[in-house]
This record gives C-alpha cells, structure tokens and sequence, in this order.
C-alpha cells in the first residue's frame, strides 16, 4: 500500500472497555465498606516562591480516607477485549478504500501472530503489577491482584500474591498467571471468547487506621478562590446544609464514592511501549500513543516521521505483526484515536492530528 497521504477521515475506537475503579475499605482483610470522598477545610503553611507575609493557608480541599480500623483497602473494575476487526470506526477520502483494505490485512494477520501474543503478556503485567494503581500502589507493604475471567459459561481465576515483586521497568520473564491472562486476553482481541475480566487489589498497609488513599483528581477550569484540589468520585454529593442552623452545620461533605478513572486505568496498562528509540538510555517504558508523548516524562518520543504512529499507519499492510513497529501499532489500535490527515497537514503546513484520548498521567 504505502499511501502518501492518510485519509481525511480515520478513527478508531478503543480496543479495550474499562470501568471506573471503585475503592474500598479492608478490615481484617476482607472488603467492609466504600471509601468516600470528603470536602472539608485545612489550614496549612505557604511555600511560594512569592509570598505575602501570611504564613497559613487555608483551603477547601478534598480528601478520601479508609475507615478508622481498616488494616488495607481495595481497588476494583472491570475489563472486556474487543475483537480487534471492529476498532476501525471510520474510515473515508481519497485514500480510504486502500486504508481499510491495509488495517483489515494488518489485522488478519496480527490475530494469528506471537506480536499480539506479547502485546497482551505485556497488558497483563501492567495489570498483575497493579501499575494502575498509580501512587496507591506505594502504600502497600502487600499486594495481592485476582482476576477472574468470566465468559459466560465458565470462571477463571488467576492469583498473584505478590504483585509488588513484578517488574514495573521490564517485559520478559513472565510467570505462568502472565501468560495464562495474556492467553485469554488474545481470546478476546481475537473475537475468538467473549470474556470480561473482574480485576480487584487488595492492598495491604502493614497497620490499622484511617489511611489516605488517592483516586484520580479532576482538572477544573476557574476553581474559587481557597479551593486547592478537587477528587473524582461516583454518585451525588450530600446535600448542601445551611450555615445558619447551628443543628445542620457540619465541618465535612460527604461528596460521593472515591475512584480511579477509566483513562487512567487505561492508561497505565498501555504502558508498554520499550520499542521507541531511547528506551535503552530512558530504561523505562511509555503509554502507548502516536507520537509517543509521556506526561510522566515530559516529551515525545516518536515525534520523528518515521516511528509515529501516523507515519507507521500509511505503510501498516506492509509491517509485521511480530516486528517492533506491528507489536507498537498492534496497541495503537488497541488504545484507538483519531488519525485523519488534511491536504493542509500533507503538504507540511501543520503537523499530523493528534489522536484523541484522555490521558491522565497525573496521579
């Protein structure tokens, strides 16, 4: 194929359902109750470069805490492959009709490939590691991760009890729990089992107490004044109480249930992309996407016009999918985006599209 230009239209949707993580509290190691999250008021000390002469700072912040005796939490959501022949979602211009053509050759031959077989070992170690955990995963002096699979007919169930002895760094080496989920999670890119994965840690703190833990934070535009950090959560707020009824007044909101969002879940089990050029001096792996942008490092790492994913997809019938470049773009189709190329960004005028997806790195 090796086409110029890539269609004006081309997308494709995620290759992966993911839910929300919903957090839970752990007492004598079995699940108790949700952990919420909390509105409320602190009072703490000014570090700016620029400051005024007041030394505290107050603020509305909010904050999600375990129950006062748990001994660990837990944090849980659910997975589903989806047959990689669906993922291109549209597809149209003048190059379309060759385009569809590559991606569904491409395809074909990625489902019966070792490359995906090692995508998806690769999913499962970020999966088995609890990377999605995100800074959660340092409160653990224990990780335990389940996983069952669960297609209909029939319940798998893969363990690993040290979770926090997988490497977070490395791909290689895998345990017999890594290949088994890697296996079932082929299945699914295959279209060959419908199988959604239940995927739950448990966290232990090595102690007993009311312990912050962190689910995503939420990024708002024109915060009030004094309002420093504002947390994801499931449900409705408590309801507003009155300030001037000493009976109603509380010092705490309860704002709903504490969670760590789908992106950012997402997020961390793509991150498996060791085949870009400076990995070797980073030594560490980054989220799959296009252009290879890292928010944990600050740069893009296939910005060049070779090993982008724009520049990979006008040649992808001719790459193989056990090649770094077929196990690169076999995820990038997995994690979806938009890939549409105008006759303005063809002629150099303005870079390629960016593929959309949120994200959020930030723990």
């Amino acid at each position: 194929m090796a086409i110029k230009k890539l269609p004006g239209v081309l997308s494709f949707q995620r290759g992966m359902i993911i839910s929300d993580a919903l957090m839970y509290s752990l007492v004598d190691g079995s699940v108790a109750e949700s952990v919420h999250v909390i509105r409320h008021g602190i009072r703490g000390t000014q570090n700016l470069s620029d400051m005024s002469g007041n030394v505290s700072n107050i603020q509305i912040t909010e904050t999600a805490k375990t129950a006062a005796d748990a001994d660990g939490f837990a944090v849980s959501y659910t997975l589903r492959p989806i047959d990689l022949k669906y993922l291109i979602f549209a597809c149209a211009g003048d190059s379309g009709p060759e385009m569809r053509s590559g991606v569904e050759m491409f395809v074909d031959r990625a489902k019966i490939s070792e490359g995906l077989q090692e995508v998806c070992r690769r999913y499962a170690r970020c999966i088995l590691n609890g990377r999605w955990l995100w800074r959660n995963r340092i409160l653990g002096q224990s990780i335990k991760v389940t996983v069952v699979a669960d297609d209909g007919s029939s319940n798998d169930q893969i363990n690993i009890e040290n979770a926090l002895a997988l490497p977070l760094n490395e791909f290689g080496d895998y345990q017999e729990q890594e290949v088994a989920l890697g296996r079932m999670l082929a299945e699914g890119f295959c279209g060959t089992r419908s199988i959604v994965f239940n995927i739950t840690a448990f966290v232990q703190f090595g102690a007993t107490g009311a312990v912050e833990v962190f689910p995503s934070q939420n990024y708002t535009k024109g915060k009030p004044d004094g309002f420093a950090r504002p947390l994801y959560k499931i449900g409705s707020p408590e309801k507003f109480k009155s300030k001037d009824n000493p009976e109603e007044f509380t010092d705490t909101r309860n704002m709903g249930l504490a969670a760590i969002r789908d992106q950012k879940i997402g997020n961390a089990i793509r991150t498996i992309d060791t085949w870009y050029e400076k990995f070797q001096k980073v030594g560490r792996p980054i989220p799959i996407e296009p252009n290879g942008a890292s928010l944990d490092l600050m740069d893009f790492f296939r910005r060049d016009k070779k090993t982008s994913a724009f520049a990979l997809m006008k040649s992808i019938d001719q790459i193989s999918p056990d090649s770094e470049d077929g196990m690169f773009m076999i995820a990038v189709l997995v994690r979806g985006g938009v890939f549409g190329e105008s006759e303005k960004e063809n002629k150099g005028d303005s870079a390629a599209k960016p593929a959309s997806a949120v994200s959020d790195d930030a723990a």
